[in-house]
């Protein structure tokens, strides 16, 4: 592929990237700080003897080249829930769907962090996800196809220099080959755009000869771009909101109980306004490598370990009266009750979390967890107290997948 003007540089501004799944593309913007990379494994072997008779003694070391190590990437994505303009036909249209259901920008990772290799398909429509249930009103992902031990791997495009010139390509591109998603961790930023930090690993890194578009033309499709240059389907942080609500009863299972909040009515419930916080979901992958001697091997193929759901909630310590006479507890009862002689007794709480980012009205995001563990509560001593508590999102059973019942998507019809 023609590189184009010799000496030319190139910006990571100019970065687009791309993923391929079967025989179609999506593009997908990415936030400045995005990186991939590829190192190797070496083995030393050095010298270690006494003098000889002339008082000499070997010191030299030789260097082996084992393996190369899994490549590694990241990147940043904002959240950009849209409802779909219904286009024509996948293979002739950028169109996500040919229906006004609701998309994501993104889509394609959360189904590649959440299905198995046979999870993808092309339906009449759109493109079909195991995991996903799309509809006019919102789309729904789910985990419950992620119990194996390999998920769906894809192919991950940069493609450097920005948009391919007539005259010349100007641009290089790099293809990730079998790269998997391992985790995806969402911040809450207050006075940020909802983001999404992804990160995983692949077979290669190799400079590829064709840039995406001039493959999906190749093969007769387009590269799936709706809404990516949408102005109004970003999410504010600032009007997200969270409910928690205890458990208590269940058979092997409790909430917190005593302190200030108890009673008949909303028992169990706390009001948190909250000033920050994380979910990270991991799939906690390893690749294996082959270590046959006399050669550099490569990467083979990667395997699933303990899927994990954790993250952290911020919020003031503080005694909000808006919620007086209703039991919904503050966070200076979420932290009494925490440490209450009744709640040091559970082994293992319950709670249900709802992290609603942006609010109820459309653009957002839910993220709907119904087995929550929460840690006790730690004080950080800022200008305004505040208080920070961890939480694992847990599985109904050790079998099943639900610790995050779903993630809801509702988009917004985009301005472009």
């Amino acid at each position: 592929m023609a590189i184009g003007t010799p000496n030319k540089l190139f910006f990571s501004r100019d970065t687009k990237m791309f993923v391929k799944v079967g025989t179609f593309f999506w593009e997908i913007p990415v936030l400045d700080g995005f990186s991939f990379s590829q190192g190797n494994n070496t083995t030393e072997v050095t010298l270690n003897e006494a003098q000889d008779s002339s008082g000499n003694s070997k010191r030299a070391r030789q260097l082996f080249n084992d393996s190369l190590a899994p490549a590694e990437f990241s990147f940043s994505t904002y959240m950009r829930p849209f409802k779909s303009a219904a286009g024509s036909a996948l293979n002739t249209n950028q169109a996500a769907d040919d229906q006004t259901h609701h998309h994501a920008v993104e889509e394609v990772l959360w189904a590649m962090m959440t299905t198995d290799d046979h999870g993808y398909t092309q339906g009449t429509n759109d493109f079909v996800f195991d995991t996903f249930t799309k509809t006019a009103s919102q789309v729904d992902i789910a985990f419950s196809e992620s119990n194996k031990p390999a998920l769906q791997e894809f192919e991950l495009y940069f493609q450097l220099g920005g948009v391919p010139t007539a005259a010349t390509d100007g641009v290089v591109v790099y293809k990730l080959t079998k790269a998997v998603i391992n985790e995806a961790s969402i911040d809450f930023d207050i006075d940020g755009l909802a983001t999404i930090n992804w990160s995983g690993f692949a077979q290669t890194i190799d400079q590829h000869a064709t840039h995406p578009a001039n493959q999906a033309a190749a093969i007769g499709a387009s590269i799936v771009d709706e809404a990516v240059i949408a102005t109004n389907n970003y999410i504010r942080n600032r009007a997200s909101s969270i409910s928690l609500f205890s458990k208590a009863g269940t058979a092997t299972r409790t909430a917190f109980a005593g302190g200030n909040n108890t009673g008949t009515s909303n028992a169990g419930q706390y009001g948190l306004t909250l000033t920050g916080g994380n979910i990270t979901i991991s799939n906690n992958i390893t690749f294996l490598t082959p270590e046959t001697i006399g050669s550099v091997n490569v990467p083979f193929a990667h395997v699933t370990g303990a899927r994990s759901v954790s993250g952290t909630l911020n919020c003031y310590l503080g005694l909000d009266t808006t919620n007086a006479g209703t039991n919904i507890g503050t966070s200076t009862d979420f932290f009494l009750d925490a440490n209450s002689a009744a709640a040091r007794a559970i082994v293992t709480n319950q709670f249900e979390l709802d992290i609603d980012i942006g609010g109820g009205t459309a653009p957002n995001v839910l993220f709907d967890m119904d087995q929550v563990h929460m840690e006790i509560p730690q004080i950080n001593v800022e200008d305004t107290i505040a208080v920070e508590v961890a939480f694992h999102a847990l599985p109904s059973t050790v079998s099943a997948t639900d610790e995050i019942t779903k993630i809801r998507y509702v988009g917004i019809t985009p301005d472009a």
